[in-house]
């Protein structure tokens, strides 16, 4: 009998498969199928502090009707319907999708004030959330603001919601860090329970036609696997949180590829979205399929073989490897010009 259990976040999961935080989780019906198709739990969609701060400033909108008001100073905040759910809207979904499925439900906040982070952070508990992943997701523009403070800043982001709450905290980090290592000890020191990695760098487009600056959100493919194996791997052991592997988890060997470098789960959106939920219990079959074939009893047997601390050339992680790479590289393309040679008579 294969053992597909995992631990993340305390909570003990039936298989490593999670849904991450997309458009899946806003309906209750989309719950509900994907706890049919197999996941082990769900991470919502996020909610932005900006959303709790407009339901304020509708409110107070409202209670100051035919008074000294200023109209076009909400115009530099979202209208609702930029939003796809309000802060109580999304504090009732938290309270709904708890009671219509059996499987965790770890809700995602981006904040922007240490304030906004353990005020929405104590709200999202309340509601019944077993868990939350703070998406650390800004971009700094300011020349003037160094990447210690930006460090610091985050570090002292976790620490706050670690001491506002009780459920498990994750974080949801870029991989833009000077040295990605180190601030992972940091955040695992600071309280993190979990390291998400990564979120995505989403950039803008340009529309030509109409000369406007414009979103441009792109669905990840399973070359972006590799940036998250790297860092799963080096960091598995090292660090004391459980770690969650995000973007380029596309089939069953990609699930495998993350186990066995030290991930604790892994994390899915593209691939559901491109193929749908169903494809969660394809992904299922085919990790048992091949623990099968390979002889693996657990999870827990897989996890890490292939780390750094475990790999039979722990500088396959590191520039020894790098250079190996390029090298490597640089023969094909030098071979391909022989070839070419050879058959072109050139």
């Amino acid at each position: 009998m294969i053992d597909l259990t995992t631990t993340y976040l305390g909570l003990k999961l039936r298989t490593p498969l999670i849904p991450s935080a997309s458009p899946l989780s806003q309906e209750l019906d989309s719950i509900r199928r994907l706890e049919d198709a197999g996941a082990s739990a769900v991470v919502l969609y996020s909610i932005f502090e900006e959303q709790f701060r407009q339901e304020s400033v509708e409110l107070d909108h409202h209670l100051s009707a035919h008074t000294e008001s200023f109209p076009e100073a909400l115009s530099y905040l979202p209208e609702p319907s930029a939003f796809r759910m309000g802060a109580e809207g999304y504090l009732n979904h938290i309270r709904k999708a708890k009671q219509a499925v059996g499987i965790p439900i770890i809700a995602s906040l981006n904040g922007t004030t240490v304030k906004g982070w353990t005020d929405y952070a104590k709200q999202i508990q309340e509601a019944g959330a077993d868990g939350i992943e703070c998406n650390l997701y800004a971009i700094p523009s300011d020349p003037d603001v160094s990447s210690a403070e930006i460090e610091q800043a985050y570090l002292d982001v976790v620490k706050t919601v670690k001491s506002a709450v009780t459920i498990p905290v994750a974080v949801k980090l870029s991989p833009f860090f000077s040295n990605m290592a180190n601030m992972a000890r940091r955040f695992d020191q600071a309280g993190a329970n979990a390291l998400v990695l990564f979120n995505r760098f989403y950039q803008p487009d340009i529309n030509l036609d109409e000369l406007e600056i414009q979103p441009n959100v792109l669905l990840s493919t399973p070359q972006a696997l590799r940036l998250p194996l790297t860092w799963i791997g080096i960091l598995y052991g090292r660090i004391k949180a459980n770690l969650a592997a995000t973007s380029g988890v596309h089939g069953p060997e990609d699930v495998v590829k993350l186990l066995m470098v030290g991930a604790d789960v892994t994390m899915l959106c593209s691939t559901l979205l491109r193929n749908g939920i169903s494809h969660l219990r394809y992904i299922e079959d085919g990790l048992r399929q091949w623990m099968e074939q390979h002889e693996y009893e657990s999870v827990q047997q897989m996890k890490g073989s292939m780390s750094q601390l475990r790999c039979p050339d722990p500088s396959a992680f590191e520039r020894a490897q790098y250079m190996k790479a390029v090298k490597g590289v640089q023969h094909v393309m030098v071979t391909s010009r022989e070839a070419w040679r050879i058959l072109t008579g050139d």
